[in-house]
């Protein structure tokens, strides 16, 4: 006779590796609810990452920099090649497009603070440019998007740069979601939409019909801003190599990657968890498709998708990328996810640290909502001071690893500074396995 006060495992059950009980409860809820799962945040499935990577520091064969004595340099410049005015900015981590709807005025006034205290960029997003987020921001990129959500020539004008989004990490291919409860009079209004209704954007631009008319875009832009402007292309990580190399073809100044590790405010779980491909893949792609132009470190690669440490932005940076983007990460500094909110994310059916239904807009740090009540709570002077304390934390981590590899900037760290500690990512990330000189896929011996 079986004793139910045994556990599962002291009862001798084990769970199938193909119906977990994760895989089990979306069963479930697909057959009692008939709609597919909407959520925010990115992929939550474990792919080879950054972590899969190590610095080769120097000692003997390399000579290190001293830390306290040696400079090691950070600042960047974005769209020098055809824009009268880059961007010029002290750090290589920016503030990727998170768009007010899915993030609150106030967060929005934040992310202009901690950025321009850190002195790097910030981005709109999706559903156009607001006073609080241009008035707090030294340099701000505008998204230029498929929905044209916002989007009016004056504000074009206002903005520091241009980004042409063509597709995002998280949904590479389709279009983002903001429910209903999150369309208040002022984010319908700035829209154009009607009030309380779920909104979907487009999932290609209205005037698209092929790589050719983007160079048509990009000339129409720089028209309409004087050619001061640069003029950055955003892609989705996925066929990347060819998208890369049409961006450059059509004109940009500054391409995107943005990783299937990227996140976003809502869309289908399926998408999140099945399309695209990994921030680490990317890269090398990307970085191939500009040496082979002749215009590697010319148009400069901007890397996006679950960058969270200095050791994140050093390897993006040795693999190829000029700079990158911060999101999830941004937010999480801000102080979204912060335990002091346990009980409330519980009564949501979430937890501090999951992220889940965050898109219903009841956000109890007051950061991803429109509600009133909720938004009081959160302070935008002080996550403006939160998040440039971790932008410069993220830039002293990669400046320490920099030197270790005895280079004295960012930009100075290269894919031979670099090995791999499992097969995938060497493959992927076109660096040695560690201890060897193999590079799967590649050519060398062990």
């Amino acid at each position: 006779m079986t004793d139910h006060r045994l556990s599962a495992e002291q009862r001798g059950l084990r769970e199938s590796a193909t119906f977990d009980r994760v895989t089990i409860s979306a069963i479930q809820r697909a057959a009692r609810t008939g709609v597919y799962d909407i959520r925010g945040w990115g992929a939550k499935r474990a792919l080879p990452h950054f972590d899969d990577l190590l610095f080769l520091g120097a000692s003997m064969s390399r000579y290190p920099l001293e830390g306290y004595r040696e400079r090691c340099g950070t600042d960047v410049v974005l769209g020098d090649l055809n824009a009268k005015h880059p961007l010029h900015l002290d750090i290589p981590v920016t503030i990727a497009g998170m768009s007010f709807g899915a993030l609150s005025g106030r967060a929005k006034e934040a992310l202009g603070r901690g950025a321009s205290e850190a002195g790097t960029s910030t981005t709109t997003g999706d559903g156009g440019m607001t006073p609080e987020e241009r008035g707090q921001s030294k340099h701000l990129v505008y998204q230029y998007l498929p929905s044209r959500y916002g989007m009016n020539p004056d504000d074009l004008r206002k903005a520091d740069a241009i980004e042409i989004v063509l597709g995002q990490g998280a949904k590479p291919g389709g279009g983002g979601m903001l429910l209903g409860q999150k369309i208040t009079e002022r984010v319908a209004r700035m829209r154009t939409l009607p009030q309380g209704v779920d909104q979907r954007s487009a999932c290609r631009h209205p005037d698209w019909t092929g790589p050719d008319d983007l160079a048509i875009k990009i000339a129409e832009i720089r028209e309409t801003t004087d050619w001061e402007k640069p003029v950055y292309v955003k892609v989705g990580a996925t066929r990347t190599y060819y998208d890369v190399k049409l961006a450059v073809h059509a004109g940009a100044d500054v391409v995107v990657v943005d990783g299937m590790q990227g996140g976003t405010a809502a869309t289908q779980e399926v998408f999140i968890e099945h399309v695209g491909i990994p921030t680490l893949t990317a890269i090398p792609l990307a970085v191939q498709a500009l040496q082979e132009l002749g215009m590697h470190r010319k148009v400069q690669l901007i890397v996006s998708g679950g960058i969270r440490t200095g050791a994140d932005v050093a390897k993006a940076m040795a693999l190829g990328a000029d700079a990158v983007a911060i999101g999830t990460a941004a937010l999480i500094a801000l102080g979204d996810n912060d335990p002091k909110w346990s009980a409330e994310y519980e009564a949501l059916g979430s937890a501090a640290g999951y992220y889940d239904d965050f898109q219903d807009g009841q956000d109890p740090a007051g950061i991803t909502t429109q509600d009133p009540e909720l938004q009081q709570r959160f302070d935008p002077v002080e996550g403006g001071r939160r998040l440039a304390n971790y932008l410069r934390v993220l830039t002293m981590e990669a400046q320490t690893i920099a030197r270790a590899c005895g280079k004295a900037h960012l930009t100075h760290l290269e894919p031979e500074d670099l090995v791999a500690v499992t097969i995938e990512a060497a493959a992927m990330a076109r660096v040695p396995l560690a201890g060897t000189s193999w590079i799967p896929g590649g050519t060398g011996g062990l």
